[in-house]
């Protein structure tokens, strides 16, 4: 028997031979005279199960509001990547001294593994194509994702939990004309927060004109588009051709650069939409080209202590060219011709922190690395498979300290090289077997985004080496989500019946794409806008007014042919329009013979005309 007092704090019986509790005490157990109401101290019998019983289970061992506290070391313990380590072929017991050798090279490379932000990753599934693009903002609590499904899908670090790993918001840039011109779709090519607030973000697509965009998705600038009939690109206000990508300024975050399938790299002022502020033209000396091609990718730099900052590019014709970063630009101050190969894709460059190295990745097969005071040859070259064919948003990236760069692969491996000898320090699969795109390593957090062919987008980070992002995420309490919550797995079945015929994608579930998206439309492409309310339609007047006050309203909503058809016999009897002609016109007069008697007619009459 376990004795409880009121309070339930205490579970002992008084003890005897306690000095405290001496026999001139009341005894406080109740008797047979005392009640409830009149005792203070009930005697409570636990239920007797033996050890093992699975009716303990069931039994509650507290009372009172339970609070659960999530176990953040088993979740980000379940956030480890299971990277499968290569078999090493087992050796003679007499080779000790190469088995050695081998435990160091392994002890080695787990080192490496631990110095780079890979340990851990969180996998984000919201696009449905292939993620081309990955931005997040300087803070890094906010993060954007471009596809080729001519989304952007827009994430918060703060509101995820290991739960709810999804965006809070799914974007397309030309949403506004579709609903009010025909069908059009863009994929996405690029996006980048500004450097220095990050308020908003430059979104390129497959179009002449780029966009800048607020962190809540709007578009707040939409840039003009040139005239497509002039010859000189000086004298246009916009690209004339596809863009390709673009990046902000250094230092300056109301500039921007965008470069086009026109041969332009055009400098714009996000507040001038009309007109761009420098033009710079390339004139390719390929043969060939008759004195354009396209320009591939383009990266701005400056070094972090100060000094002019560089621009560099990359053209199709395989040339590298560099300006300096603040003009005029007028003429390129370095160019090399066939710096890749002529044709093929340079989709990846950057420029390192101290603006004196640029990397390049190019659709040869090669990576090569450049030193802007002796700009003519590569100081080293690095040969590594190339996805520009398939996928020209491939881009290479310097880490933030410039210590190391970081590249993905046609393989699905995250390439970490040394930026002197362009040697992998860190080779680590991340979708094997699927090209892996995209990659941006954040200086804040400290963490490795990276974007796949199969349309996945993946956080890397390290819980020594890194901070918030993925980490606060897989930190947090997972939230429980009841099925009923997501409108794409329910249906309202109450108007079906046993004999209802359903035709294929006629229900909201089996749609593409079924139900709403956090902004409230229908992800449903065959269903029409819902018009918006307006200040202007609110004060129209209603069906009922108008049904009252307008004569013949009502025949907006009858059948035309019914509506025409009821006054037929009216306007034979009175005609209106046709009253002069009623005594000169002539009686029309039919026949009154069936088919058959028709054709004996005609019949006859050949008879009597042959005879």
């Amino acid at each position: 028997m376990i004795r409880c007092l009121g309070d339930l704090t205490a579970f002992s019986l008084p003890n005897p031979a306690d000095p405290r509790h001496t026999s001139s005490q009341p005894d406080p157990r109740p008797t047979a005279a005392m009640s409830d109401s009149d005792s203070d101290d009930y005697l409570v019998e636990p239920p007797a199960l033996r050890p093992g019983d699975p009716m303990s289970a069931y039994l509650p061992t507290s009372f009172g509001q339970k609070t659960k506290e999530a176990n953040v070391a088993a979740q980000i313990e379940q956030a480890r990547r299971q990277v499968e380590k290569p078999t090493v072929p087992k050796k003679a017991a007499s080779d000790a001294d190469s088995d050695s050798d081998d435990s160091d090279s392994d002890s080695d490379s787990e080192d490496e593994s631990e110095r780079f932000p890979v340990s851990h990753e969180m996998v984000l599934k919201t696009h449905d194509r292939v993620v081309t693009t990955v931005a997040l903002d300087p803070a890094g609590s906010r993060m954007v994702t471009g596809s080729l499904d001519s989304t952007i899908k827009l994430h918060d670090f703060a509101s995820m939990t290991p739960t709810t790993l999804r965006a809070f918001k799914s974007v397309d840039p030309w949403e506004v004309k579709k609903a009010s011109a025909t069908s059009e779709s863009h994929p996405i090519q690029h996006l980048e927060f500004s450097r220095l607030s990050g308020s908003v973000f430059l979104c390129v697509t497959a179009h002449p004109q780029a966009k800048i965009m607020s962190r809540d998705g709007d578009v707040l600038t939409e840039f003009v588009k040139g005239d497509m009939y002039l010859r000189d690109m000086h004298n246009t206000k916009g690209h004339v051709g596809e863009i390709a990508t673009g990046t902000w300024h250094p230092a300056d975050q109301n500039l921007l650069v965008t470069a086009g399938a026109d041969s332009t790299l055009r400098i714009w002022d996000v507040n001038n939409k009309r007109s761009q502020k420098e033009v710079i033209v390339f004139k390719s000396k390929a043969l060939g080209c008759a004195g354009r091609t396209r320009m591939t990718a383009v990266a701005w730099g400056a070094p972090a202590q100060g000094g002019n900052p560089v621009l560099a590019t990359a053209a199709l014709d395989g040339s590298l060219v560099m300006y300096s970063g603040n003009g005029p630009f007028t003429r390129p101050t370095a160019e090399i011709r066939n710096a890749h190969k002529p044709d093929t894709w340079t989709g990846g460059i950057d420029i390192s922190s101290d603006g004196r190295m640029v990397v390049t990745r190019g659709g040869d097969n090669l990576i090569k690395l450049w030193d802007t005071r002796k700009f003519k040859e590569p100081l080293i070259t690095f040969e590594h498979a190339s996805t520009s064919d398939r996928f020209p948003m491939s881009n290479i990236r310097y880490s933030p300290n410039s210590s190391s760069i970081i590249t993905g692969s046609a393989t699905g491996d995250l390439y970490i090289l040394n930026p002197g000898n362009l040697r992998p320090l860190h080779v680590t699969p991340i979708t094997p077997g699927v090209p892996l795109i995209a990659v941006e390593w954040h200086p804040k957090l400290n963490q490795i985004i990276t974007g796949s062919a199969n349309a996945e987008t993946r956080v890397l980070f390290n819980p020594k080496l890194s901070q918030q992002g993925a980490l606060g995420v897989m930190s947090r309490t997972p939230k429980k989500r009841h099925v009923d919550d997501d409108p794409a797995f329910t249906t309202d079945q109450t108007s079906l019946s046993a004999d209802a015929i359903i035709t294929p994608g006629a229900m909201a579930s089996n749609r593409r794409g079924g139900g709403v998206t956090a902004s409230g439309k229908s992800r449903d492409p065959m269903r029409p806008q819902v018009p918006i309310i307006t200040p202007f339609m609110r004060s129209q007047p209603d069906e009922k007014h108008i049904s009252e006050n307008i004569p013949l309203s009502k025949m907006l909503h009858e059948d035309p042919r019914e509506a025409l058809l009821k006054y037929a016999d009216v306007a034979k009897r009175d005609p209106m329009f046709t009253y002069a002609w009623n005594d000169t016109q002539p009686v029309t007069q039919y026949a009154s013979l069936s088919d058959g008697e028709e054709e004996d007619g005609r019949e006859k009459k050949r008879v009597k005309r042959d005879a």
